[in-house]
């Protein structure tokens, strides 16, 4: 039985990455793979007999001694620990290979070292652009931001890339600098898997080797998706409430364009949100935290999926999912949205960060009969069909394993 190590931050579904992780671990499980957890304690994590060789905790929003402080501060930019149990962990299950997705932080890229050490290949998920941007998301104050292009990671801590905070941001320029200067990804990981093609050039532009990227595009398991193609009402967006998303210009085109909107989530702009709700009026309703059928009810149930994101956003699974359920997509032309929209039969696209180019999006959407929205929503239902089943997933995910002599 072919054994393969599974590394990220947190071992449970938190985010996009992970349950991208915990979907791939599935898939691999049902061929026969024994699927061996790497991460940090968490209280949240899932139980496993491996708990053993996870490293210490470390949470940012804790309140540590000032020594404490420096040690987790050195930890999460070059973590010894995870280095150290990584390399017993592969000495007791004998991989054939080591996945990582998120390592940032808490585990650290100091891990590829030991994995390389052991002649272990390895292979790594990208799902952002933190390999070259301090912050992850190429975006500042004033908009997207290639500053740091070249290793000048010092405008990250000019720019307070880091929440704003001059100590955070720091850290993280001096993590991406290290690792870059002593070759953490480029020397030690084997081959990197990313899910766009706009990821995948920029990150070669910014200096990860060519010749180690593989594209593989998300997939989506639609088997479970019921689709509705009748026209819904509402536009819905569903994600963190936070600046990169663009949720400022979305409810602004809301309220240019006189159509209704829910916004699902939570997170650090709700209260301005609703304060900008408050003084434009706009027909905006916020549904809060929803998972599982909720979700995908209220999704089914839009007229469109909108996402206004004003980062280059790499490949939205919430997108290729709105499309399961039979929902068109309005989305940025920025990063990698476009690369899942074929406007004018999938959805639409509307500059980012531009409230009169969403709302004029909108309203043609608005605008449409039934039958055309329909239409949209069955060819997003075939696109994501075609494209991005889980069986092309896994064949591609063991073709790039095969490459590297590991399956």
């Amino acid at each position: 039985m072919p054994t393969q190590i599974s590394v990220t931050s947190y071992y449970y579904r938190r985010g996009g990455a992970e349950a991208v992780m915990l979907d791939q671990n599935e898939l691999l499980t049902s061929r026969g793979w024994n699927i061996v957890p790497f991460a940090m304690e968490y209280e949240k994590n899932f139980e496993t007999e491996y708990d053993d060789y996870f490293v210490e905790e470390i949470d940012f929003a804790s309140e540590y001694t000032p020594v404490e402080k420096v040690r987790k501060v050195v930890k999460s930019v070059y973590s010894l620990e995870a280095r150290k149990e990584i390399g017993r962990l592969i000495d007791d299950v004998r991989p054939n290979i080591v996945h990582a997705h998120n390592v940032y932080h808490h585990l650290t890229p100091a891990i590829f070292g030991a994995i390389k050490k052991k002649g272990v290949p390895s292979v790594m998920t990208v799902h952002d652009l933190k390999i070259g941007c301090p912050s992850k998301l190429m975006l500042a104050s004033d908009g997207v931001c290639e500053r740091c292009k070249g290793g000048k990671t010092w405008n990250a801590v000019q720019q307070r890339c880091l929440k704003g905070s001059l100590p955070l941001s720091a850290v993280a320029a001096l993590e991406t600098t290290l690792h870059n200067a002593i070759g953490s990804y480029k020397k030690n990981v084997d081959l990197f898997i990313l899910p766009s093609h706009f990821h995948t050039n920029k990150l070669v532009d910014w200096g990860l080797p060519a010749d180690k990227t593989r594209y593989l595009p998300n997939a989506v398991d639609v088997s479970e998706m019921t689709p509705d193609y009748s026209a819904g009402e509402r536009f819905v967006f569903v994600g963190r409430l936070s600046e990169e998303k663009g949720l400022l210009t979305f409810v602004q085109a809301v309220a240019d364009s006189g159509v209704a909107a829910t916004i699902v989530g939570t997170g650090p702009q709700e209260d301005e949100l609703r304060a900008l709700v408050e003084r434009t009026g706009a027909d905006v309703e916020f549904a809060g935290y929803q998972t599982g059928d909720a979700l995908f009810d209220i999704v089914r149930a839009a007229r469109a999926l909108v996402l206004p994101s004003e980062c280059y956003e790499n490949a939205p699974v919430v997108l290729l999912e709105a499309y399961g359920v039979g929902t068109p997509v309005l989305g940025s032309d920025l990063g990698g949205i476009p690369e899942l929209i074929v406007p004018g039969e999938t959805g639409l696209l509307a500059t980012a960060g531009s409230p009169a180019s969403f709302a004029e999006q909108l309203t043609n959407m608005a605008n449409l009969s039934d039958g055309e929205l329909g239409d949209m929503g069955r060819a997003g239902r075939a696109f994501v069909e075609e494209r991005f089943a889980r069986e092309q997933y896994l064949e591609g995910l063991l073709d790039i394993y095969r490459e590297l002599g590991a399956a």
